[in-house]
């Protein structure tokens, strides 16, 4: 039994999701991601129940952990009682923490991840905030969407929302102590320490790289993860 194997057994969700692989196959034949990705979760339920690290390892670094949609479907068919999506979590947050997260294409993406969504959070309390889908990033908007962001007060007075108002209402600004509940929650429960390792080794990879990185979504790695495409992560 090797150090990672260990490390894995000590997130709830390693507990919870693996009892006892018969290395059936079910798993696979319901997961949507199975479908359309290089995605085989039996293949990763067999690979930690056998508690090898070199294999937990090969895991923590590849694309492979990144592809599942955590639906769970998975759970409603086993005959055993797993859940391979809880054990795709568990080994997703040991890659965040140990950083090998950095090694994969989709793995890099996390930093993406955290920063268009997670700090967002934090900061606004919405996971997605309208200006945060700029035109320059996401073109696949198109025009309308750059109309409504340069008209996106109008557009949302019309649409009966209270846009980064005082009050109730959809979109509204949250009170400032209500954000300090939230940040006070991702504390505890070690969220902004995750966000601080992800941030450390995406640093890290970028110098490793030779790539540009800051705090913005401008700099060279951001952009560079954010619309790299191997080509390899689908199934032909």
């Amino acid at each position: 039994m090797g150090e990672l194997y260990e490390k894995l057994t000590t997130d709830v969700r390693f507990i919870e999701s693996l009892k006892a692989c018969i290395n059936c196959g079910t798993c696979t034949a319901i997961c949507p991601a199975a479908e359309f990705y290089n995605y085989d979760p039996r293949k990763i339920a067999v690979a930690v129940q056998s508690k090898d690290d070199s294999q937990i390892l090969e895991l923590l670094k590849s694309e492979t952990i990144w592809y599942c949609g955590e639906c769970m479907s998975c759970k409603t068919r086993c005959p055993r009682g797993n859940a391979p999506g809880l054990l795709i979590m568990a080994l997703r947050a040991l890659s965040q923490d140990l950083g090998y997260f950095t090694d994969s294409e989709k793995g890099r993406q996390q930093l993406a991840i955290k920063r268009a969504i997670g700090d967002k959070i934090l900061s606004h309390g919405y996971c997605i905030n309208p200006e945060s889908i700029s035109p320059e990033n996401h073109p696949e908007q198109g025009p309308v969407w750059k109309w409504e962001m340069e008209h996106i007060h109008e557009v949302m007075d019309r649409l009966g929302a209270n846009y980064q108002g005082e009050g109730a209402g959809a979109l509204r600004k949250i009170p400032e102590q209500d954000l300090e509940e939230i940040r006070n929650i991702f504390e505890v429960t070690g969220g902004l320490e995750r966000f601080r390792k992800i941030e450390e080794f995406s640093k890290s990879k970028a110098a490793e790289m030779d790539i540009q990185f800051d705090e913005t979504a401008q700099n060279d790695y951001f952009q560079m993860i954010y619309t790299k495409d191997n080509q390899t992560h689908t199934k032909e």
